[in-house]
């Protein structure tokens, strides 16, 4: 790690933005290419991949407490990410598929990560036999399972957007809703529906190891909300240039210390290091807030206008100054705008200050896209599925990543609120358009592929 040697200056600014600043590793994720446990027997699919995440995980936890120790970071999460299962299930039915998602929160539960993520398809361009039995089984899934996360792309630039798809997930986010209605809904905040979804992403509910990925590889989301809204306080009233330098010269002292981390856990855990993912995700916790960050450029309240500017702004230099800092920054690496994670956001929608078509607008410069946001329990599956077409348009027409994650909290009305606890929050039920978009996703087929994907 020669090449990552830090100054006594550096080391000293790294205990402080610990100390004063929260800053923290998110989470250390390994990924697991489970390509090799392929079996047309469920009870041998379930064994072979039981075994490979034991064999390959069995060490995270204590090498994650050993690094927290000594270096003096926070490190809040440990998770992993596997191939998406329906590339690995082979004739696998709906009834075989849960229990190989019973399987995977059982090895999660046995290592004692956080989180397991890539119960995924990727069906941008149709739909396989397995898709659709993957599509069938997610809903009990995530209800049956604590730690399983899940995850569908149906949309890219290269593709377009597979409409039927969509449709279907407006029902599968109702149904997964229904299924944990006695607790907030929360099978919903482990699903995430993509446009252009990266295949190294840390994060969940979205992670998962994708088929180009090594066989195993460790990659590190480091979070720093508050360091930079610190930073911001600092250059007072400067112009945006010198703000923007401010902001790049933190997000690369961020980026340095995830980028240690990561190697060191890769190197004790024996596997390859991927990437650091430079992600502004923020917390319920006040001063770990993306808003208050927006706020302190300067407005108001963040949804007001100028937001959407602010936030380009923030992702612009935070993407930059990662950038400096390592050639293997990776995932999604920006500023996240969770509803439920962020005190300031919470804030705003309280107030009515910022509304689901602010944040819409927002996602179009920001990192991912509408993200835990609770809605109405009695909002239409058509209209949930026409929400998540018009947020993967613009992932599609702009060539980013964008996400869906909402939240048709059961028996929940607009002024109520659900509350997860810990990283997830809590949230208002946020109203939506009425009118009606079935006519809408009733036409099916396949939204063709923008100009933009014709580069070759």
């Amino acid at each position: 790690m020669r090449h990552l040697n830090f100054s006594g200056e550096e080391i000293l600014e790294t205990i402080t933005m610990v100390r004063t600043e929260q800053l923290d590793i998110r989470t250390i994720t390994v990924g697991i290419s489970l390509l090799d446990c392929v079996s047309e027997n469920p009870d041998a699919l379930c064994r072979n991949v039981y075994e490979k995440i034991e064999r390959t995980a069995r060490s995270l936890r204590r090498v994650s407490a050993e690094i927290s120790e000594e270096f003096g970071l926070p490190i809040i999460n440990n998770r992993i990410a596997v191939t998406p299962v329906s590339l690995i299930a082979g004739r696998s039915r709906p009834e075989h598929l849960l229990r190989l998602a019973e399987t995977l929160d059982r090895a999660a539960y046995d290592v004692d990560v956080d989180f397991i993520g890539g119960f995924s398809a990727h069906v941008e361009k149709g739909m396989t036999e397995i898709d659709a039995h993957l599509f069938a089984a997610i809903p009990q899934a995530l209800a049956t399972t604590k730690r399983v996360c899940a995850s569908v792309n149906v949309g890219s630039t290269r593709a377009g957007l597979n409409m039927d798809a969509i449709a279907a997930m407006g029902g599968i986010i109702k149904r997964a809703a229904d299924l944990t209605a006695a607790d907030n809904s929360i099978g919903c905040a482990k699903l995430v529906v993509f446009c252009n979804a990266v295949e190294d992403n840390p994060f969940m509910a979205g992670a998962f190891h994708g088929a180009n990925e090594p066989e195993c590889t460790v990659n590190v989301g480091v979070s720093g909300p508050g360091v930079v809204l610190r930073a911001i306080k600092a250059a007072s009233e400067a112009d945006f240039g010198t703000l923007a330098a401010v902001i790049r010269r933190t997000a690369f002292k961020i980026t340095r210390a995830g980028e240690l981390v990561g190697r060191t856990a890769a190197a004790r855990l024996g596997l390859p290091f991927g990437i650091v993912d430079l992600s502004l995700a923020p917390t319920p916790a006040e001063g770990d807030s993306v808003a208050r960050i927006l706020e302190e450029i300067g407005l108001d309240s963040v949804g007001t206008h100028g937001s959407t500017a602010a936030l380009a702004l923030l992702n612009d230099a935070v993407k930059k100054g990662g950038a400096m800092a390592s050639s293997y920054v990776g995932g999604l690496s920006g500023a996240f705008i969770p509803l439920s994670e962020d005190a300031g956001m919470i804030e705003a929608a309280e107030a009515g200050y910022i509304t689901i078509d602010k944040l819409e607008a927002m996602t179009a410069v920001c990192s991912v896209g509408l993200d835990m946001i609770a809605i109405p329990g009695d909002t239409p599956a058509e209209t949930i599925a026409a929400i998540i077409a018009d947020e993967a348009a613009i992932g599609m027409i702009n060539k980013k990543t964008t996400a869906v994650r909402l939240i048709p909290a059961a028996g929940k009305r607009v002024g109520d609120f659900v509350d997860f606890g810990g990283l997830l929050g809590r949230a208002p039920i946020v109203p939506v358009n009425t009118l009606s978009s079935q006519r809408l996703i009733a036409r099916g087929g396949r939204i063709p592929s923008p100009l933009q994907a014709l580069i070759n």
